[in-house]
C-alpha cells in the first residue's frame, strides 16, 4: 500500500536528496527529466514571416526585455508593496515539503500506482499545497510534479487549489513555471466541464480569479507567460478550446490562406461565434473588466505585443456579438464615448492617430484582426473614415501593409473593391518593386472573391511584371522570383537563377491566377509553355513550383496547352515520382493527359516501382496509375484508362453545369473537383467510376477476350464502353422524368445530391445488371418489328 502523507513518505533515496539541494540551492539540475516538452515547457517566441514581405521584427515597443518578465513582474511586487495585506513574497520551500514531492514524482514515474491510489495521492498531496501554491508553482521542480497532480485530481480539489491561489495567481501566471501550472489547471477545468453538475463550483473559482486579474490586468496582459495564460482563461469562460489557433493568435500560413481563398475551412474560421459560452455573464466581466481598469494605459495595451495577443483572443471570442464587439473595437480606435451609435463609431479627431498606430508592430496585427471581425457598420466607417486615400502609403509600409492586405481580403462588396482599385489597381509594379507582393496576392484574391476586376488584375500584373524590353516569356519565372526578377535593374537580361528555392508569395500568386477563366490568362499560359524543359523540371522539383505547375493543370485552358507542358517532363516521370513535391505532379500530370502520354508516364513508372514503393507517396502513385496492372497486362490497361475517360465524358455530358458544358468537357478530366459546383460530388463519382472500371477490367479479364489484333482491340473497346453507360442510355430513355427531377437535384448546392443522382446510373448491383438484359429487345425481335 502507498503512503500517501507528508509524513509518510522516507526519504530513503540519496539521488533525490541530492536533487531537492540542487534545487534549494538555485540550480537548474540538468538531470531531472519530467518528460513535459510536449506541454510547451521550453516555449519560444517564433518569428512568423508571409514570405516575400515579411516583417521579422521582434521588437517589443513597450520595453520589456527578451522574456517580457522582468518589468512586469517589478510593476506586480511594487504595486502589491504598497499594500501590506496583499503584498506577494515568494518563500523557499521547505526541505521536507521538497522531499515530499520528490518521493511523489518517483513514484509517478515507477508506474506503480493504481488508479485509485493515484486519486488518494493527487488529493492529499494537493492538501499539502495550502498555503504554499506560490512557492511550489514557481518551482522550476516541484511543478512539473504539481502539474501530473492537477491532471489527475478530482474537481473538487482541482478547484480549491486554484481559490486557495486566487490572490497570488497573477504572480504564478507570469513565472516561467507557474505559468504551466496555471495552464494546466485551467485545462483540467476546461476537461470537468463535460459534467454539468461541476459547473457551479467552476464558475466560482474562476470568479475569484478573474476578480484579482480585473484589479490589475496591465502587468499580467503585457508579460510573455501571463499573455498565455490569460488567453487560455478567456477562452474557457467563453467556452471555446483552450489548444484552438482559431481564438489564439493564428498562424501566418492560416491568415495567408484565407487571405488567398486557398482554404475553405479557414476562411469560415470567423463563423464560429459563441452565441451561448458557458460562462457568459463571468466572460463579460473578465472582457469589460480588463479595458475598464487599463483604460489609462490604453497606449500600452495597443503597442505591446503580449497584450496585443490578449486582445485579438478576445476579438475572436466575441464574434457573433456585435454590441460587444462595436464596444471595444470603438475603445480600441481611441474613442472616449460610453455609448456608441450606428455611423459614428469613430471620430475624426483620432484617425489621424490611428493611422500612425497601424504603422506599430503590436498595434498592425490587432487591426488585422479588428477588420477580420468587424460588423458590416464598422468595416464600411472604417474604410472610409480611416483607410480611403492613405491605401497606397500604408502599403508602403512594412508593418501597416499587412493592415492593407487584411482591409482588402474583408472587402465587402464590389463597390468597396472598385475604390480600392483606384488607389492600388495602378500600382503593382511599385508594390512589388518595393516587396509588397502579399498586398497584389490579396488583391488578386478579392477580385476572384467578388467576381469583379478579374481582367483588370491580371492583365495589370503581366504588365508589371514584362515592358516593353522585357519578353511576355518572363512573365511565370519572374512571378516565381519576385526578389531576383525586381532587383535586377536590366530585367531584359534576367536568367533563371540557379540553385535558388523559388518563393512562396510567388507561387501563392500563380495559383490564384491559374484560377480566373482561360481567356484573362492567356499572358501565363503563353509563358509557362514557352519555359525551357530543364526550367520546368526544376520547377516541379520544388515545393513551390510544383505546386503552380499543378494549379496550371487544373485550370480551365485547353488540354493542348496543357500537353505541352507535361511534355516538357517527359523522360523524368520516373525521377520526379521519387521526389517528395513530384509525385503530386506526377499524378496531375496524369490525369491531364491523352491516352498516349498516360502510357508513357506509366512505363517511366513502372521502371522506377520497387524505389518507388519505398517513398512516402509511391504506395497511393502506383495504385492510383495501376502501374502493376500496366505491368502485367498493358492492352487491358490501356481498355481500362480507354474506358475510364469516355465514362468521365458521358457523365459529365449529363450531370455537368452548363457554364462548364459549354467551356470545355476536358476540364472535367483534368480536375472535376475545381470546375464545378458539387466538387465533393463529382469527386465521389469519379471514384465510383473508377472501381466500377475496375470490376468491369476484372470481368474482361475472365471472360477470355483476345486483343491480339487492331480489330479485336477495337471490339473490345467497345464491349468496356457499353458495359460502362448501358444503364445510364436505358435509363434516360425510359424514365425521362425521373432523370429530370434526379438531375434539378444533382445542381443544387449540395454535393449530396451528386450522390444521389449518379447513384442509380453507376450501380454494380448483379440483379439490376440482369433485369437490365432481361428488358432488353433481342436482335432478332427487332428483325421481325415491321
Amino acid at each position: 500500500m502507498v503512503a500517501v502523507g507528508l509524513k509518510g513518505l522516507p526519504s530513503s533515496r540519496q539521488r533525490l536528496c541530492d536533487l531537492v539541494e540542487d534545487s534549494l540551492m538555485g540550480g537548474d539540475d540538468k538531470s531531472y527529466k519530467p518528460g513535459r516538452k510536449k506541454k510547451g515547457l521550453n516555449r519560444k517566441a517564433k518569428k512568423e514571416s508571409f514570405g516575400f514581405d515579411a516583417d521579422n521584427s521582434n521588437k517589443n515597443s513597450s520595453g520589456h526585455g527578451a522574456d517580457g518578465s522582468a518589468s512586469a513582474r517589478k510593476s506586480w511586487k511594487h504595486q502589491n508593496a504598497s499594500d501590506p495585506k496583499t503584498s506577494v513574497v515568494r518563500k523557499q520551500v521547505d526541505p521536507d515539503l521538497a522531499k515530499y514531492f520528490a518521493e511523489i514524482s518517483n513514484l509517478f514515474e515507477s508506474n506503480e500506482v493504481d488508479l485509485e491510489e493515484r486519486s488518494v495521492l493527487c488529493r492529499n498531496a494537493l492538501e499539502e499545497t495550502r498555503g504554499k501554491e506560490l512557492e511550489l508553482a514557481t518551482d522550476y521542480i516541484i511543478s512539473h510534479t504539481l502539474q501530473t497532480l492537477l491532471e489527475g485530481c478530482d474537481v473538487d480539489h482541482l478547484c480549491s487549489f486554484l481559490r486557495g491561489c486566487a490572490k497570488v495567481f497573477p504572480a504564478i501566471a507570469m513565472d516561467r513555471s507557474g505559468s504551466h501550472v496555471a495552464e494546466t489547471a485551467l485545462k483540467s477545468l476546461a476537461m470537468h466541464l463535460q459534467d454539468e453538475h461541476a459547473h457551479s463550483i467552476i464558475e466560482e473559482t474562476l470568479k475569484s480569479i478573474c476578480k484579482v486579474i480585473v484589479a490589475n490586468p496591465v502587468d499580467v496582459m503585457c508579460n510573455c507567460y501571463g499573455s498565455h495564460v490569460l488567453r487560455s482563461l478567456l477562452c474557457l469562460c467563453r467556452g471555446a478550446p483552450l489548444d484552438s489557433s482559431d481564438f489564439h493568435r493564428a498562424k501566418p500560413s492560416q491568415i495567408l490562406a484565407e487571405r488567398l481563398n486557398l482554404d475553405a475551412s479557414q476562411s469560415n474560421r470567423n463563423n464560429l461565434s459563441y452565441h451561448h459560452p458557458v460562462f457568459s455573464e463571468l466572460s463579460k466581466f473578465l472582457i469589460s473588466g480588463i479595458l475598464a481598469s487599463s483604460r489609462k494605459d490604453l497606449r500600452t495595451l495597443q503597442t505591446d505585443q503580449y497584450s496585443s495577443l490578449v486582445l485579438q483572443t478576445a476579438l475572436r471570442l466575441l464574434v457573433g456579438n456585435d454590441p460587444e464587439l462595436l464596444q471595444i473595437i470603438s475603445i480600441l480606435l481611441g474613442s472616449n464615448k460610453e455609448n456608441v451609435v450606428e455611423g459614428n463609431f469613430i471620430p475624426m479627431t483620432v484617425v489621424h492617430d490611428v493611422l500612425n498606430l497601424t504603422k506599430e508592430t503590436a498595434y498592425s496585427h490587432l487591426m488585422e484582426v479588428i477588420l477580420e471581425v468587424a460588423p458590416q457598420s464598422l468595416y464600411d466607417e472604417m474604410f472610409t473614415k480611416v483607410f480611403r486615400n492613405s491605401l497606397f502609403d500604408l502599403s508602403s509600409h512594412h508593418c501597416a501593409n499587412f493592415v492593407v492586405q487584411a482591409l482588402v481580403s474583408h472587402a465587402r462588396d464590389q463597390d468597396q473593391m472598385a475604390l480600392i482599385w483606384e488607389e492600388l489597381g495602378g500600382k503593382f509594379r511599385e508594390l512589388l518593386e518595393m516587396g509588397r507582393s502579399g498586398v497584389v496576392a490579396a488583391l488578386i484574391a478579392a477580385s476572384q472573391r467578388l467576381h469583379t476586376h478579374e481582367r483588370k488584375c491580371c492583365e495589370a500584373l503581366a504588365a508589371a511584371v514584362s515592358s516593353t524590353n522585357v519578353s511576355p516569356r518572363c512573365i511565370v519565372p519572374g512571378i516565381l522570383f519576385l526578389e531576383s526578377y525586381f532587383s535586377c535593374e536590366d530585367k531584359s537580361n534576367w536568367n533563371w537563377p540557379k540553385g535558388i528555392k523559388i518563393q512562396i508569395i510567388g507561387s501563392l500568386i500563380l495559383q490564384a491566377v491559374f484560377r480566373f477563366p482561360s481567356e484573362f490568362i492567356q499572358p501565363y499560359v503563353t509563358s509557362i509553355t514557352s519555359m525551357e524543359a530543364d526550367h520546368v523540371l526544376e520547377a516541379a522539383k520544388d515545393a513551390a513550383g510544383a505546386r503552380v505547375i499543378e494549379a496550371y493543370l487544373s485550370s480551365k485552358v485547353s488540354a493542348k496547352q496543357k500537353h505541352r507542358v507535361v511534355l516538357k517532363l517527359k523522360g523524368h516521370f520516373g525521377e520526379l515520382s521519387v521526389h517528395p513535391s513530384g509525385s503530386f505532379t506526377v499524378e496531375r500530370c496524369f490525369t491531364a493527359s491523352s491516352l498516349s502520354l498516360r502510357e508513357t508516364i506509366a512505363s517511366e513508372l513502372s521502371a522506377v516501382r520497387n524505389a518507388l514503393s519505398k517513398t512516402k507517396q509511391g504506395p497511393h502513385l502506383i495504385r492510383k496509375l495501376d502501374i502493376d496492372g500496366f505491368t502485367a497486362r498493358p492492352d487491358q490497361w490501356r481498355l481500362k484508362q480507354s474506358a475510364k475517360q469516355l465514362t468521365y465524358k458521358e457523365f459529365y455530358s449529363t450531370f455537368g453545369s452548363n457554364d462548364t458544358k459549354s467551356s470545355r468537357k476536358d476540364s472535367f478530366l483534368a480536375d472535376s473537383s475545381k470546375q464545378t459546383s458539387n466538387s465533393q460530388g463529382i469527386k465521389n463519382m469519379r471514384k465510383e467510376i473508377d472501381n466500377c472500371l475496375d470490376s468491369t477490367a476484372l470481368l474482361l479479364g475472365k471472360s477470355g477476350l483476345k486483343r491480339c489484333s487492331e480489330k479485336e482491340e477495337h471490339r473490345g473497346e467497345k464491349y468496356a464502353k457499353h458495359v460502362m453507360v448501358d444503364d445510364i442510355s436505358k435509363r434516360k430513355n425510359k424514365k425521362k422524368n425521373k432523370k429530370n427531377q434526379v438531375a434539378s437535384e444533382y445542381t443544387g448546392p449540395s454535393s449530396k445530391g451528386a450522390e444521389i443522382a449518379a447513384k442509380p446510373f453507376l450501380s454494380t448491383d448483379k440483379t439490376a445488371k440482369k433485369r437490365n438484359r432481361s428488358n432488353r429487345p433481342s436482335k432478332a425481335s427487332k428483325k421481325l418489328k415491321p
